[in-house]
């Protein structure tokens, strides 16, 4: 009875090394999407106000988890009895990605000043509406890059037992939501606290400097990561692309990948905002 007791205990701290190696090598592919994720997210996350910056990052990373819950089940079946619809499923989310990066440039580069009632309308959207509408953009965006993860770390123990796909799987979907948002969650703190190094330092002495530092530091880490999370998401749309088409993936082979996937996901962006225009035109 002892021994039998023993043994079983033996097979699962063995499952749960196996888990800890598939798990490392899983996350380390999964590492560049993460940032990416890390990215965007951040970018996000910020913007409201001080007192709504933690339950707005707690409401995303809720729906993070839920996503996860959805994505993980979902992937693991379609592996199992319906490869092909994962493939289907990438190229779609590529698609929203990329248009998601484009749209986002061309605001920049392109938008006209608004007039006075539409500043008016944009300020009564404030608030409630606002923030909701912020929450759901963030969390459709984590459900895609969610995806993205989810089916590369299933792609690293796809010769294992089903058992430690369910584990590894579930591990790395589960470190991708608190590490992300756990970050997320240091940077857009990062000004509270340093007024509260300055205010309890009396503005005078290390601490002080610290959190001068940390409050003129956020604004510029905010840009920098705004940048980065719209080249990241044309970035990863277009590595989906490149990695899941035939005839992408073989296309320009002696242009720089990092080049040829970024040109790919800008193209694939331009075709849907052009798609979703005429759409919008033809139905309005």
């Amino acid at each position: 009875m002892a021994s039998g007791f023993f043994a079983i205990l033996d097979d699962i701290t063995a499952l749960m090394d196996d888990v800890a190696v598939t798990a490392k090598i899983a996350t380390k592919k999964t590492a560049g999407i993460l940032g990416d994720d890390l990215a965007v997210n951040a970018e996000k996350a910020t913007g409201f106000l001080s007192s709504r910056e933690l339950p707005v990052l707690w409401s995303i990373t809720k729906g993070s988890l839920i996503n996860k819950i959805i994505i993980v089940p979902i992937a693991l079946l379609l592996n199992a009895f319906f490869p092909v619809a994962i493939k289907v499923a990438l190229i779609l989310g590529g698609l929203y990605l990329a248009y998601e990066g484009v749209e986002k440039i061309i605001e920049y580069f392109f938008h006209r000043p608004k007039t006075g009632h539409e500043v008016v309308a944009e300020i009564k959207q404030d608030g409630a509406d606002a923030e909701k509408a912020k929450v759901k953009s963030a969390i459709t965006t984590d459900f895609i890059l969610s995806v993205e993860i989810v089916i590369i770390a299933l792609g690293t123990v796809l010769e294992e037992s089903l058992t430690l796909q369910i584990l590894t799987v579930s591990v790395v979907a589960i470190l991708a939501t608190v590490g992300v948002y756990g970050i997320v969650a240091i940077i857009v703190r990062m000004d509270d606290t340093g007024y509260k190094l300055i205010k309890s330092s009396g503005d005078k002495g290390v601490f002080a400097g610290i959190g001068h530092l940390l409050v003129k530091s956020l604004p510029v880490i905010i840009r920098i990561l705004s940048v980065v999370g719209t080249i990241a998401l044309i970035l990863v749309s277009g590595g989906i692309f490149a990695h899941n088409i035939e005839f992408l993936h073989h296309l320009l082979p002696n242009i720089p990948s990092i080049i040829k996937e970024f040109a790919i996901g800008l193209v694939a962006g331009l075709v849907a905002l052009g798609i979703l225009k005429i759409g919008k035109t033809i139905f309005s």
